[in-house]
């Protein structure tokens, strides 16, 4: 392996940090049942279960569509556009399919999950998330130009251009530095 490209952990599906957030959920129903009683309980859980229920279908989706992108983008495209060796182009690339790509979260963190499946770098999916989280157009359209007008939206825009390429820089700066720590280790 190079040290661009480290091997990939297998991930378990319930970990340390699921553990701590289901902790943490149990230690706030608990609370919320001693504080304020069975009723209010309930009703919050009942809202919760509503919430999950009407989520539920979305996660499904949108895990579809990141499977559904392994399926039609061909690896070798993805691998040469926004790969390992792609440089500072594939950031360029990433950052501006982050801006192009409409959609929430539910539907964008499946697709960055499914480049870096295909071979992304993980600069380049962290600049695809920074620019669609940033510079998003839909965004811009839906909620900032209507509210703020547009000298704002284009400004704010323009100041944050380059931000995904500044976090996908740094993203590939901490993952090399983080492998050369586990060779030394390994050694």
């Amino acid at each position: 392996m190079t040290e661009a490209n480290p091997p990939r952990r297998r991930r378990r599906a319930f970990d340390w940090s699921t553990a701590a957030i289901a902790a943490l959920a149990a230690a706030a129903a608990v609370a919320i049942y001693v504080r304020d009683g069975r009723e209010h309980f309930l009703a919050i859980f009942g809202s919760d279960l509503t919430l999950f229920g009407a989520m539920l279908p979305k996660v499904l989706a949108g895990c579809l569509i990141g499977a559904f992108v392994t399926m039609i983008l061909p690896r070798e495209l993805v691998a040469r556009w926004v790969g390992h060796e792609s440089g500072f182009p594939g950031l360029l690339i990433a950052a501006f399919f982050g801006f192009l790509l409409p959609g929430g979260p539910i539907t964008i963190y499946p697709v960055a999950g499914a480049f870096l499946a295909m071979g992304a770098d993980a600069g380049a999916v962290v600049a695809f998330i920074t620019s669609w989280t940033l510079i998003g157009y839909t965004r811009a359209l839906v909620w900032e130009f209507p509210f703020f007008g547009p000298h704002f939206v284009i400004w704010r825009i323009v100041e944050a251009v380059p931000l995904p390429i500044i976090a996908g820089l740094l993203a590939r700066i901490a993952l090399r530095a983080g492998v050369r720590v586990t060779a030394e280790r390994d050694e």
